[in-house]
Protein backbone atom coordinates (compact mmCIF):
# COMPACT_ATOMS: atom_id res chain seq x y z
CA UNK A 1 0.00 0.00 0.00
CA UNK A 2 1.22 3.57 -0.73
CA UNK A 3 0.74 6.72 1.35
CA UNK A 4 -2.62 7.82 2.73
CA UNK A 5 -2.32 11.61 2.36
CA UNK A 6 0.19 14.14 1.10
CA UNK A 7 0.71 17.61 2.57
CA UNK A 8 2.36 20.42 0.60
CA UNK A 9 3.78 22.81 3.19
CA UNK A 10 5.05 26.24 2.30
CA UNK A 11 8.16 27.57 4.05
CA UNK A 12 7.98 30.23 6.75
CA UNK A 13 8.88 33.91 6.58
CA UNK A 14 12.28 34.61 5.01
CA UNK A 15 14.84 37.08 6.36
CA UNK A 16 14.61 39.52 3.43
CA UNK A 17 15.38 43.05 4.65
CA UNK A 18 15.86 44.40 1.09
CA UNK A 19 12.47 42.94 0.11
CA UNK A 20 13.75 41.51 -3.16
CA UNK A 21 12.33 38.64 -5.15
CA UNK A 22 14.78 36.00 -3.91
CA UNK A 23 13.79 33.06 -6.11
CA UNK A 24 16.60 30.49 -6.12
CA UNK A 25 19.27 32.86 -4.80
CA UNK A 26 21.41 31.39 -2.00
CA UNK A 27 21.55 32.87 1.48
CA UNK A 28 17.85 33.45 2.07
CA UNK A 29 17.01 31.56 5.24
CA UNK A 30 14.15 31.91 7.69
CA UNK A 31 13.70 34.85 10.00
CA UNK A 32 13.08 34.21 13.69
CA UNK A 33 9.35 34.55 12.99
CA UNK A 34 9.74 32.19 10.04
CA UNK A 35 11.14 29.48 12.31
CA UNK A 36 8.18 29.98 14.63
CA UNK A 37 5.80 29.65 11.68
CA UNK A 38 7.47 26.44 10.54
CA UNK A 39 7.08 25.03 14.03
CA UNK A 40 3.39 25.97 14.03
CA UNK A 41 2.93 24.14 10.73
CA UNK A 42 4.59 21.02 12.13
CA UNK A 43 2.48 21.25 15.28
CA UNK A 44 -0.66 21.51 13.15
CA UNK A 45 0.19 18.38 11.19
CA UNK A 46 0.98 16.64 14.46
CA UNK A 47 -2.46 17.54 15.82
CA UNK A 48 -4.07 15.72 12.92
CA UNK A 49 -3.06 12.53 14.74
CA UNK A 50 -2.06 10.91 11.47
CA UNK A 51 1.22 9.00 11.16
CA UNK A 52 3.75 10.88 9.04
CA UNK A 53 6.13 8.43 7.43
CA UNK A 54 7.83 10.49 4.73
CA UNK A 55 9.43 13.96 4.57
CA UNK A 56 10.65 15.73 1.42
CA UNK A 57 12.13 19.21 1.02
CA UNK A 58 13.18 21.56 -1.73
CA UNK A 59 16.97 22.08 -1.66
CA UNK A 60 16.77 25.80 -0.87
CA UNK A 61 17.78 27.04 2.57
CA UNK A 62 14.36 28.36 3.59
CA UNK A 63 12.63 25.06 2.85
CA UNK A 64 15.31 22.93 4.50
CA UNK A 65 15.01 25.07 7.62
CA UNK A 66 11.21 24.84 7.47
CA UNK A 67 11.51 21.05 7.34
CA UNK A 68 13.50 20.91 10.58
CA UNK A 69 10.48 20.99 12.95
CA UNK A 70 8.91 18.12 10.99
CA UNK A 71 12.18 16.22 11.14
CA UNK A 72 12.27 16.60 14.92
CA UNK A 73 8.58 15.91 15.54
CA UNK A 74 8.28 12.83 13.35
CA UNK A 75 11.90 11.60 13.58
CA UNK A 76 12.35 11.57 9.83
CA UNK A 77 15.34 12.49 7.69
CA UNK A 78 14.16 14.78 4.86
CA UNK A 79 14.82 13.68 1.30
CA UNK A 80 15.96 16.60 -0.87
CA UNK A 81 14.11 16.78 -4.18
CA UNK A 82 15.01 19.38 -6.82
CA UNK A 83 11.61 18.90 -8.45
CA UNK A 84 9.81 20.83 -5.69
CA UNK A 85 12.12 23.86 -5.91
CA UNK A 86 11.11 27.47 -6.60
CA UNK A 87 10.78 28.25 -10.33
CA UNK A 88 13.30 30.38 -12.16
CA UNK A 89 12.46 34.06 -12.64
CA UNK A 90 14.08 36.85 -14.65
CA UNK A 91 13.49 39.32 -11.80
CA UNK A 92 15.50 37.37 -9.21
CA UNK A 93 17.41 39.65 -6.85
CA UNK A 94 15.37 42.75 -7.70
CA UNK A 95 12.62 44.68 -5.98
CA UNK A 96 9.56 44.24 -8.16
CA UNK A 97 8.16 47.69 -7.45
CA UNK A 98 11.35 49.21 -8.87
CA UNK A 99 11.92 46.72 -11.69
CA UNK A 100 8.50 47.38 -13.17
CA UNK A 101 9.15 51.11 -13.37
CA UNK A 102 11.72 50.40 -16.10
CA UNK A 103 10.00 50.03 -19.51
CA UNK A 104 12.86 47.77 -20.65
CA UNK A 105 11.53 45.10 -18.28
CA UNK A 106 7.98 45.21 -19.61
CA UNK A 107 8.86 42.77 -22.42
CA UNK A 108 9.15 40.03 -19.79
CA UNK A 109 5.44 40.49 -19.02
CA UNK A 110 4.24 39.95 -22.59
CA UNK A 111 2.89 36.40 -22.12
CA UNK A 112 1.55 36.00 -18.57
CA UNK A 113 -0.11 32.67 -19.35
CA UNK A 114 3.27 30.95 -19.85
CA UNK A 115 4.67 33.03 -17.97
CA UNK A 116 7.23 34.92 -20.05
CA UNK A 117 9.21 36.04 -16.97
CA UNK A 118 10.20 32.56 -15.81
CA UNK A 119 9.74 28.80 -15.87
CA UNK A 120 6.54 27.78 -17.69
CA UNK A 121 3.69 26.83 -15.39
CA UNK A 122 3.17 23.58 -17.28
CA UNK A 123 6.71 22.48 -16.41
CA UNK A 124 6.29 23.39 -12.75
CA UNK A 125 3.03 21.41 -12.59
CA UNK A 126 4.63 18.39 -14.28
CA UNK A 127 7.66 18.26 -12.02
CA UNK A 128 5.54 18.72 -8.90
CA UNK A 129 3.21 15.92 -9.98
CA UNK A 130 6.19 13.64 -10.62
CA UNK A 131 7.72 14.40 -7.22
CA UNK A 132 4.39 13.94 -5.44
CA UNK A 133 3.76 10.58 -7.10
CA UNK A 134 7.24 9.33 -6.25
CA UNK A 135 6.85 10.44 -2.65
CA UNK A 136 3.39 8.81 -2.50
CA UNK A 137 4.75 5.45 -3.56
CA UNK A 138 7.91 5.68 -1.43
CA UNK A 139 6.14 4.58 1.76
CA UNK A 140 3.85 1.69 2.61
CA UNK A 141 1.40 3.76 4.65
CA UNK A 142 0.96 7.06 6.48
CA UNK A 143 1.23 10.67 5.37
CA UNK A 144 3.90 12.46 3.36
CA UNK A 145 5.03 16.05 3.99
CA UNK A 146 6.67 17.98 1.14
CA UNK A 147 8.10 21.39 2.07
CA UNK A 148 8.03 23.58 -1.02
CA UNK A 149 7.27 27.11 -2.22
CA UNK A 150 4.24 29.27 -2.91
CA UNK A 151 4.07 29.11 -6.71
CA UNK A 152 4.63 25.34 -7.08
CA UNK A 153 2.00 24.67 -4.44
CA UNK A 154 -0.48 27.13 -5.93
CA UNK A 155 -0.21 25.93 -9.54
CA UNK A 156 -0.55 22.36 -8.27
CA UNK A 157 -3.80 23.41 -6.60
CA UNK A 158 -4.99 25.03 -9.84
CA UNK A 159 -4.12 21.96 -11.92
CA UNK A 160 -5.86 19.59 -9.51
CA UNK A 161 -8.93 21.86 -9.49
CA UNK A 162 -9.00 21.90 -13.30
CA UNK A 163 -8.38 25.65 -13.41
CA UNK A 164 -6.10 27.62 -15.78
CA UNK A 165 -2.53 28.03 -14.54
CA UNK A 166 -2.52 31.72 -15.42
CA UNK A 167 -3.25 33.73 -12.28
CA UNK A 168 -2.61 36.94 -10.36
CA UNK A 169 0.29 36.25 -7.93
CA UNK A 170 -1.28 38.67 -5.45
CA UNK A 171 -4.33 36.42 -5.11
CA UNK A 172 -2.70 33.09 -4.28
CA UNK A 173 -4.24 31.19 -1.37
CA UNK A 174 -0.93 29.92 -0.04
CA UNK A 175 0.11 31.67 3.16
CA UNK A 176 3.48 31.30 4.83
CA UNK A 177 3.74 27.85 6.49
CA UNK A 178 0.35 26.88 5.10
CA UNK A 179 -0.60 23.24 4.54
CA UNK A 180 -2.41 22.10 1.37
CA UNK A 181 -3.40 18.43 1.52
CA UNK A 182 -4.08 15.90 -1.23
CA UNK A 183 -5.00 12.27 -1.73
CA UNK A 184 -4.40 10.16 -4.83
CA UNK A 185 -7.66 8.49 -5.83
CA UNK A 186 -8.01 6.41 -8.99
CA UNK A 187 -4.68 7.86 -10.15
CA UNK A 188 -5.95 11.44 -9.81
CA UNK A 189 -5.02 13.98 -7.16
CA UNK A 190 -7.88 15.28 -5.03
CA UNK A 191 -7.40 18.26 -2.74
CA UNK A 192 -8.79 17.43 0.70
CA UNK A 193 -7.82 20.41 2.81
CA UNK A 194 -6.09 23.73 3.28
CA UNK A 195 -4.96 25.25 6.57
CA UNK A 196 -2.97 28.33 7.55
CA UNK A 197 -1.97 27.47 11.13
CA UNK A 198 0.86 29.98 11.50
CA UNK A 199 0.54 33.45 12.97
CA UNK A 200 1.62 35.68 10.07
CA UNK A 201 0.44 39.14 11.14
CA UNK A 202 3.05 41.68 10.09
CA UNK A 203 5.05 39.14 8.11
CA UNK A 204 7.14 40.20 5.12
CA UNK A 205 6.06 38.09 2.17
CA UNK A 206 7.31 39.86 -0.95
CA UNK A 207 10.01 37.49 -2.18
CA UNK A 208 7.91 34.72 -3.73
CA UNK A 209 8.23 34.14 -7.46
Amino acid sequence: MPADRLHLVRHGEVDNPRRVLYGRLPGYGLSADGRRMAQQAADYVGRLSRPVTGLVSSPLQRTRESAEPFQAKFELEPAIDDRVIEPTNIFEGRRMDRALLNPWNWRHLSQPAIPSWGEPYVKVIARMDSAMRDAWSSVEEGDIVIVSHQLPIWVTHLAVAGLPARHDPRRRRCALSSVTSFELRDDRWVEVGYAAPASTAGAVDVGAV
